[in-house]
């Protein structure tokens, strides 16, 4: 694999987590939380549809497709996607530092482990 392929992994795993981030922050929205108590289905709808922070995180994520399209098409699956556990990893970084979220001994663990199987995955 060569340096260019590894970068268009790197920013479609990129995009994944920081699209999980924008998620996370549109859906924590008190407009969204007030229509997700209501439960009408279509107030929810239009919320998301019209909510900034998710409309960028599904933006992100068609991006990410995008990149990993790319890289699908010049790598085997099975060698591409272990990289995709990088995924779990970063975005529990970032929800640490950018959205505050609690960090346990259960999920740094969690998140170590996952690391260790992208890097023992990735040596086959």
């Amino acid at each position: 694999m060569n340096l260019r392929l590894l970068m268009l992994i790197l920013t479609s795993v990129a995009c994944s987590a920081f699209a999980q981030i924008l998620l996370r922050t549109g859906m924590a929205q008190p407009l969204m939380a007030e229509a997700l108590m209501g439960r009408d289905i279509l107030t929810i709808a239009f919320r998301i549809a019209l909510n900034p922070w998710v409309i960028g995180g599904l933006g992100l994520y068609f991006l990410g497709a995008i990149f990993w399209l790319f890289v699908l098409s010049q790598v085997e699956a099975s060698t591409a996607y272990p990289f995709v556990g990088i995924g779990f990893v970063l975005t529990f970084m970032l929800g640490v530092t950018l959205l505050g979220e609690n960090v346990t001994l259960l999920k740094v663990f969690g998140t170590l482990l996952v690391a260790a199987g992208v890097f023992v995955l990735a040596m086959t």
